[in-house]
């Protein structure tokens, strides 16, 4: 509850008359000590001084008021920031900062209590330079609450915001309002691009992993972008040089389970190109239990094929046995014949009635050509799934 004013009667009329008719004094002095006191308010523009000044004199005006009905309490939160916050567009918030504001409320307050002694009688002084701490008190609370609901109602926003610009970018629409509206975000549109999937952490809320997610990109060098997708959160970096170490940075900020990234892509405007990637492959990872975490979406190649995704089935075909083919035809048959003899050397060149040193110098090439090693398992099954899909494809009939 507010405190009661602590006296009433004609000693209490008398001293209220005596701030009423100084209130116009103690705003000008209230501007004038600004002005020298603070150097941030001198080097607003005209028009947000003048807010500021309407703020200071509704908070002189208001603590006068007050002070001149006996016996009302000290109006509090939302009443109170109505009276002294009310006279000032609620966009001032965005050009002064709590603490600019706390500075400005406390310095009123102070020039108000250092001129009482020359306003009023010295008899009512005590009673004065009390009430003006119970109403400081309370204009602090109706400070921070302003402040607090400001931040709210831009957070609120802001995530709204941000929700749109991920979805936009998913469905490949990052046009120039999209761009505009990242920007906004604190998207410094520089760099490429990686998208992010994983399960949504337990436990704790959007806004606290979004916040730590913007801050552990930050502390890389990178851009990001979060967006809740039912039990999935996705996670737009920008920035990029290494989608794997870039992912790596932020992998610990997802639920349990596999955490996916996409390819680097040119920009914001060709990140669905991860995206779809990404989500194809967060859809298929449950093929690879082993899978490292993070994966890159084209480790995960064969059980994207298997899972039915056309972008990967024509990866495997273009981009691994089409080079193959196009090489020279031993590569294709060595390689077919080292897998069909359990990876052995020896085995496969006796099937080929070739020495393994030329088995190895063929499998040197094949590496070469596809970045994938036949010797590695998980290489190998992609291999042995783009040989598949290439013979099914008819492209034998270029040799």
């Amino acid at each position: 509850m507010s405190a009661q004013p602590a006296s009433t009667g004609p000693r209490r009329d008398r001293a209220a008359s005596a701030l009423l008719r100084a209130t116009g004094s103690l705003s000008t002095a209230a501007t004038a000590r600004m002005e020298s006191d603070l150097p941030w308010f001198r080097e607003l523009p005209a028009e947000h001084r003048s807010w500021v000044g309407l703020i200071v004199q509704a908070g002189i005006k208001g603590f006068v008021d007050w002070y001149s009905h006996t016996g009302e309490p000290v109006p509090a939160g939302s009443d109170l920031a109505a009276a002294v916050f009310g006279a000032a567009p609620r966009a001032l918030t965005g050009v002064i900062s709590l603490q600019q504001t706390v500075e400005l409320v406390k310095l009123s307050l102070t020039v108000v209590e250092h001129n009482i002694d020359d306003i009023i009688d010295p008899v009512d002084a005590p009673d004065v330079h009390a009430a003006v701490l119970r109403y400081a008190r309370e204009v602090a609370f109706a400070t921070a609450e302003v402040y607090a609901r400001a931040a709210e109602l831009r957070g609120a926003w802001d995530a709204r915001l941000e929700a749109l610009v991920v979805d936009s970018v998913l469905r490949g629409e990052a046009d120039e309002a999209v761009m505009s509206r990242a920007s906004a975000l604190g998207w410094s549109a520089h760099g490429d691009v990686a998208v992010v999937l994983g399960r949504a952490p337990a436990r704790r809320t959007e806004t606290d992993v979004f916040a730590e997610v913007r801050r552990v990109a930050r502390a890389a060098g990178m851009d990001a972008l979060c967006a809740t997708q039912g039990e999935r959160l996705v996670v737009v970096l920008g920035g990029v040089s290494d989608a794997s170490r870039a992912a790596g940075s932020v992998a610990d900020l997802f639920g349990e389970g596999p955490v996916v990234v996409g390819p680097v892509t040119d920009g914001l405007e060709h990140a669905h190109v991860s995206a779809r990637a990404g989500m194809s492959a967060y859809r298929a990872a449950g093929g690879w239990p082993d899978a490292p975490r993070p994966v890159r979406s084209d480790e995960l190649l064969p059980e994207r094929v298997l899972a039915g995704d056309g972008h990967a089935r024509r990866h495997l075909v273009d981009e691994v046995y089409v080079p193959l083919l196009h090489a020279r035809s031993a590569l294709i048959e060595t390689l077919s014949a080292y897998l069909a003899n359990g990876s052995a050397l020896e085995a496969t060149g006796r099937a080929l009635f070739v020495h393994p040193n030329t088995v190895r110098y063929r499998l040197k090439q094949v590496t070469e050509l596809t970045h994938l090693d036949p010797g590695d398992p998980r290489d190998a099954f992609a291999l042995r799934i783009a040989l598949v899909l290439g013979r099914q494809s008819g492209r034998n009939d270029t040799l």
